[in-house]
């Protein structure tokens, strides 16, 4: 199902997030998605000349819908690896059951002009190893 070695943290779904039935938001899953990336980053230490990144491309699959008070285990592998872009796909589980996939895809800029700039070789290297 999801490698052991891909990073995971969880959440419980909070009332902030809920519909009129009880059901988490869409957008929800969304941010939720960013927010576990985020933490993937954090694996990795800043260097002086990476690039940086924006959000390109979000998709979510849903398969169950999460409610109140869930408590969901998000699990971030890399998803590919472009020249100059980089996909990460996020599962969401509840109990062992998969409630939904998210694909967020970065693409590297240029600090000063903004323009998309090739992945450097270390830092290709390093998703290679979280390759889902």
């Amino acid at each position: 199902m999801v490698k052991d070695t891909v990073k995971s943290q969880e959440f419980r779904v909070p009332f902030r997030d809920v519909d009129m039935h009880g059901e988490m938001f869409r957008s929800a899953y969304v941010v939720r998605a960013e927010e576990a990336v985020t933490e993937f980053w954090r694996r990795r230490k800043l260097r002086k000349d990476d690039p940086i990144f924006t959000v390109s491309k979000i998709t979510c699959t849903f398969h169950s819908p999460l409610k109140l008070g869930d408590l969901v285990h998000t699990h971030v592998g890399v998803s590919k690896i472009g020249g100059k872009s980089a996909g990460f796909l996020v599962h969401m589980v509840r109990e062992d059951q998969a409630v939904a996939e998210a694909e967020v895809v970065l693409t590297a800029h240029d600090p000063q002009s903004r323009e998309p700039v090739a992945l450097p070789e270390e830092l290709r290297d390093w998703f290679y190893q979280f390759l889902d």
